[in-house]
């Protein structure tokens, strides 16, 4: 039995011409559909493993330092990506370091730098009463190409700095998976 092209498909009743032409519409609208609406923006996110890369580079340095610490990796909205705690960090150190990933994420400076815009009599000091604001030393926004991905928070080091320096071999250790 010959079957003709105008033949119907028997479960959608589509022709075969109708078919062919129905893909060709969709497949033509695809590039459309590729490009971001004019009322969205597309931004970039840390991959999971990237997040971890950073957490274990710098817990790994600090504990070649000789210090036991939290490391936390937030998103670029604060989110919590990771979170490592070295086995002796004392338990405080898991939050402060959550709040220092989120803090400079949040305000997309080093949270060393905003404990100097916070001090007593700055304009900007009432942000230290905010919950999650953790103003010290230890917080790095991660940016590569003028975006902000994220923040890395250490805490447990003594003083800002260590932890900073930390956080810092953290960024260094990805910034070759998010220079874009």
């Amino acid at each position: 039995m010959k079957t003709s092209y105008r033949a119907r498909h028997p479960r959608s009743g589509w022709t075969l011409p109708a078919a062919m032409g129905a893909a060709l519409a969709v497949a033509t609208a695809l590039p459309a559909l590729a490009q971001p609406a004019a009322g969205t923006h597309t931004v970039r996110l840390l991959t999971p493993e990237t997040a971890l890369k950073a957490a274990q580079a710098a817990i790994t340095r600090c504990r070649d330092n000789g210090h036991q610490v939290a490391v936390a990796v937030t998103d670029r909205s604060g989110t919590l990506q990771v979170l490592l705690r070295d086995r002796f960090a004392g338990a405080h150190t898991v939050e402060v370091s959550m709040r220092k990933a989120w803090t400079a994420a949040s305000f997309r400076l080093p949270t060393k730098d905003l404990g100097a815009e916070t001090q007593p009599g700055q304009p900007m000091s009432g942000l230290r009463g905010a919950s999650q604001v953790m103003p010290i030393g230890g917080g790095l926004p991660i940016e590569a190409a003028g975006s902000t991905l994220g923040g890395i928070g250490v805490s447990g080091a003594p003083g800002g700095d260590a932890d900073d320096a930390c956080a810092r071999a953290g960024l260094d250790a990805i910034t070759d998976l998010i220079e874009f």
